[in-house]
């Protein structure tokens, strides 16, 4: 593959594309875990290692899966990169484990990682799978980041708050307070904040991409 494809691949994943604010798939974590911008960029990153390594796997096999059985392939696929992902956390951050542990089980039924294994993935060598799998993956995180932030901000008055917990004692500098604690609307961190806050950022997104001179259209789920 030329560079520029790459590229695309790259932009298409983090921004184009980007799988909550473009497509609008993975929407039960972005509603369920992003009341913290930490929640937000632990969950992210726990699905963008599932969709590299999920991505990569099918590409190497597909030549040997048939099309009858893909999607049950898949799934197992992705599973058993969801309970690495899960034991792994479970064991070297467990503090956040038992924040996010109840909903790292859940990515399997995360209808992101399976559009891009039936779109891209399954056509694609190794490693242009990869490289959509993890920067489809980096751009879900920066989306529930950028919606957990948000809500956390309106919600709580904080800003990465527990981010030591995921990152390390090193990163408790960016746990920030913004606002007093009784300033916080209750709603921002309950779901229909979840909603509100997507629909704000999804309207953001395309009055920037309209600013670029780019074309508004929604990106179905098997775009590539």
């Amino acid at each position: 593959m030329a560079n520029s494809d790459y590229k695309t691949i790259i932009k298409d994943g983090l921004w184009d594309n980007n799988g909550v604010f473009s497509m609008l798939l993975g929407m039960c974590p972005a509603m369920a875990m992003t009341t913290s911008a930490t929640n937000g960029f632990g969950m992210g990153l726990a699905t963008a290692v599932v969709m590299a390594a999920s991505s990569w796997l099918v590409a190497i096999f597909r030549n040997r899966i048939t099309t009858e059985v893909r999607i049950p392939v898949y799934i197992l696929i992705v599973a058993a990169m969801v309970t690495v992902v899960d034991l792994g956390m479970n064991a070297w951050m467990h503090e956040l484990y038992k924040v996010l542990g109840l909903f790292i089980p859940l990515i399997v039924s995360n209808c992101l990682p399976l559009a891009r294994l039936e779109a891209f993935a399954a056509k694609r060598s190794p490693v242009p799978a990869l490289l959509d799998g993890l920067f489809m993956g980096l751009g879900f995180t920066i989306a529930l980041t950028s919606v957990g932030a948000v809500r956390e901000i309106i919600g709580s008055g904080t800003l990465f708050a527990d981010a030591s917990l995921l990152l390390g004692p090193t990163f408790k500098v960016i746990e920030m307070r913004l606002l007093p604690s009784d300033m916080g609307v209750l709603m921002m961190i309950l779901p229909p904040g979840g909603f509100i806050v997507t629909g704000l950022l999804v309207v953001v997104k395309r009055l920037l991409d309209l600013r670029a001179g780019k074309e508004i259209q929604m990106t179905g789920a098997h775009a590539v």
